[in-house]
């Protein structure tokens, strides 16, 4: 606590910037335009639990401009909004913009008005906070007005409401994160934001495609190994039968535990486990459950504390896995478990309950000996009923998106991203195929709706991947961009997408072309 009066204390008092002939480094986090360095290294990183603290010493090592420029100059291309240097703490201010002005062929205009601010600040090495706040209003593609209709959603971003403006939507969000660590083997932190375990564009573990949440992490450090123990609260905006706990008190609360031992085995290999156990904060009955203070054991594999209560709480475990297998192209995969029985899967029946997912992937960097230039491959794997539960107050997910696949499960996919950055020019592209199957209506399940339960199966054995209406999906991206400021990302961006959802049923399509002045390092996926 007394850090968190510390820094508040700076951020009153300081109007001007205090200059020290020997300056602190800044401490920040990794974000994915640098996160390739890690990978590039020569030493073992742990890389798969994100998000990563760093000791940015990039601005030691910068000469020096010797040409007098302009405040208004410095501002937008080179510095921080605010910036306060010492050397004992660094704080800077930004202001974040995402400005964007787009076109779908559904005859349709979009747009989308995002004022953001973000304030960073470290004391001495051990200390880190952060805090961003954003305010949107926006009018979005066919498909994700169709998502925002079904989940009531903004992807990633929170609760929408309808705006005055058109069939637009208003809403907001933040994001804070505090951390400390009082030597080199042990880091705390308490935010209110996502996190992701893998390596890879998609986790099939812990993924960051949903609304932020408040979590407790503890990371401990020594040798070769990492241990992450994670407590968290989620809301879940599906439950219907339960809400009368929670009337007049907002929605149903659920929890979550979660831990990952991660292992660099050898120079090349890295091997990590994981496991996670989600129950509702409310029982079948409709009592109030609140957070089960069995669950605090730190110690990984949970399933003997959840028997030893008498619970039937949702467990999952995994297994992560990364190998260099040239000094710059590193192979990766996943594999999760959500159920099984050893007798059912030797019996090859493909019974419901044995749901499992896998990932398979690599990352080359600087292809064909070209700087920069950046290559990405990837194939997921998720059973029918993975994720999903009796009900949604344990099912994996939270604020009506999932936890890990952005398409829930009984589904196959194949990505590919190829980037390529020069000076301050950004290219990227990316395609996506999947396979997988839809439900015919709503009081059945084939699998891949995580939020239905699994009693509402069709069938208990031939449970086969894109079972239900058979739908193919593709989705392809180029962007084009040009950095204007590499400390907050601000940069002009060109884009275009077309997206196209084909069953026997219907074939739906849509191009959609935009362009505008963005900032943060923000990721979002709107690619399902």
């Amino acid at each position: 606590m007394k850090h968190i009066l510390h820094i508040t204390a700076i951020l009153l008092l300081l109007t001007t910037p205090t200059f020290a002939q020997e300056k602190l480094p800044v401490i920040a986090p990794y974000h994915a335009q640098n996160i390739r360095e890690l990978y590039l290294d020569t030493a073992n990183h742990h890389t798969a639990l994100k998000t990563i603290l760093h000791e940015d010493t990039s601005a030691m090592y910068t000469r020096p401009d010797t040409a007098k420029r302009s405040w208004f100059h410095r501002k937008l291309f080179k510095e921080h909004l605010f910036e306060f240097r010492n050397k004992e703490y660094n704080v800077f201010i930004d202001f974040l913009p995402d400005l964007q002005l787009g076109k779908s062929n559904r005859n349709k205009n979009l747009w989308l008005n995002t004022r953001g601010a973000r304030v960073q600040a470290n004391i001495g090495k051990g200390f880190y906070f952060e805090t961003s706040f954003y305010e949107n209003q926006g009018l979005f593609p066919v498909y994700l007005d169709s998502f925002v209709a079904r989940r009531r959603v903004i992807p990633g971003q929170g609760e929408a409401k309808v705006s005055s403006i058109g069939k637009s939507y208003d809403y907001s969000y933040v994001n804070a994160l505090l951390s400390y660590s009082p030597g080199k083997y042990l880091n705390f932190a308490v935010g209110y934001g996502t996190n992701f375990i893998g390596d890879g564009y998609r986790s099939l573990i812990l993924s960051d495609i949903g609304f932020s949440y408040p979590y407790l992490k503890i990371t401990g450090t020594l040798g070769q190994f990492q241990y992450t123990s994670m407590w968290t609260q989620f809301m879940d905006l599906s439950s219907q039968s339960f809400n009368q706990a929670y009337e007049g008190i907002g929605y149903p609360k659920k929890w979550g535990v979660f831990h990952y031992l991660d292992w660099n085995a050898t120079k090349k290999l890295t091997v990590g486990v994981f496991d996670a156990i989600i129950w509702g904060d409310i029982d079948t009955a409709g009592r109030k459950r609140g957070f089960d203070w069995s669950y605090m054991n730190p110690i990984i594999f949970l399933r003997p504390s959840e028997f030893s209560v008498g619970s039937s709480d949702n467990a999952i475990i995994g297994l992560n896995a990364k190998y260099k297998v040239f000094p710059k192209t590193t192979v990766y995969g996943q594999f999760v478990l959500d159920e099984f029985k050893i007798k059912e899967l030797l019996a090859g029946d493909k019974w419901w309950g044995n749901k499992w997912g896998a990932q398979l992937g690599f990352r080359s960097f600087d292809l064909f000996k070209v700087p920069r230039l950046d290559l990405q491959g990837e194939l997921n794997m998720v059973r029918p009923y993975t994720y999903s539960f009796r009900n949604t107050l344990a099912n994996y997910a939270h604020y009506n998106q999932s936890l890990a696949h952005p398409m829930g499960a009984n589904v196959r996919e194949l990505l590919g991203i190829a980037s390529y950055t020069y000076k301050r020019w950004y290219f990227r592209g990316q395609l996506n195929y999947a396979s997988y199957g839809l439900d015919p209506n709503k009081t059945v399940s084939y699998g891949g709706d995580i939020f239905k339960p699994y009693d509402q199966r069709v069938k208990d054995y031939d449970n086969t991947f894109g079972q239900g209406i058979k739908t193919d999906f593709l989705y392809g991206q180029g962007t084009v961009a040009f950095v204007l400021n590499p400390k907050y990302n601000l940069r002009l961006e060109l884009s275009a997408a077309g997206r196209q959802e084909k069953n026997d049923l219907e074939t739906r399509r849509e191009f959609i072309f935009s362009f505008g002045l963005r900032s943060t390092f923000r990721q979002f996926y709107y690619d399902f």
